[in-house]
């Protein structure tokens, strides 16, 4: 079942695990990032996180499950995918709440507080998804090869620790620092708050990552090796 030879094939689920990862992926940038929360934990103590936390890991565990099944060149679109709608959301988003309200509506703020994210936040949220989610997906293939395709494990959670660590790093700084929204001295507590519990989403999804891996690729006979691969983000000929 394992293969090598250039995807090109039509799948039967393909369509359906990226309309999963973009929607995922725009819920996350949309509601999440501009949020800060902050919980009491027992035994932790205060616990300080970005409100996207509850959405993006998910995100690389579909970018997981498509490069695993379906390989790198695969996945490489629907990375494009993703960014092209985030990209017009975060556009529309901005023309909607600039929009003159009409005399009688009221939630003009409120709707501002909602979706009037700075551009300053939503470039730093796409540069962080593009690096982050490219780099997942590249060293989850280049660990595929290295362990011949056993302990997927091993690779979803490695990849997710390196894809979440850059995307953690770009995000905070180039989004928050010297904006006065989070405090600069807060700033590596919140980012180590959120690699972790983003890299602890995927341990606990590791049991349903294998489930829907293994039955992807039963459904549909592939199992795709990245040996011939050109791993270029920008190179959308494969």
């Amino acid at each position: 079942m394992p293969s090598s030879h250039p995807p090109q094939r039509s799948y039967r689920y393909f369509n359906v695990v990226m309309v999963a990862f973009v929607t995922v992926l725009i819920c996350s940038n949309l509601i999440g990032p501009a949020k800060i929360a902050q919980i009491e934990l027992p035994l932790w103590g205060t616990l300080t996180f970005g409100a996207g936390v509850l959405f993006f890991p998910v995100s690389y565990i579909f970018g997981d499950v498509l490069t695993e099944v379906y390989g790198y060149a695969q996945a490489r679109r629907v990375i494009w995918c993703g960014f092209g709608a985030l990209a017009f959301a975060s556009i529309m988003a901005s023309l909607v709440v600039a929009l003159p309200p009409a005399p009688f509506w009221k939630n003009q703020d409120a709707y501002e507080i909602a979706f009037g994210s700075t551009w300053r936040i939503v470039l730093a949220s796409m540069i962080a998804y593009f690096c982050g989610e490219f780099v997942n997906s590249l060293v989850l293939a280049k660990m595929k090869i290295i362990t011949q395709g056993r302990h997927l494990w091993s690779r979803t959670i490695g990849s997710t620790i390196v894809g979440e660590a850059v995307d953690s790093s770009l995000f905070y700084p180039l989004a928050f620092y010297g904006s006065g929204i989070i405090p600069n001295e807060n700033l590596p507590a919140v980012m180590l708050v959120q690699f972790f519990l983003k890299v602890g989403v995927e341990v606990l999804f590791t049991p349903l990552t294998y489930k829907i891996v293994y039955w992807l690729k039963r459904a549909e006979n592939e199992d795709y090796f990245d040996n011939r691969t050109n791993f270029s983000p920008f190179h959308l000929k494969d």
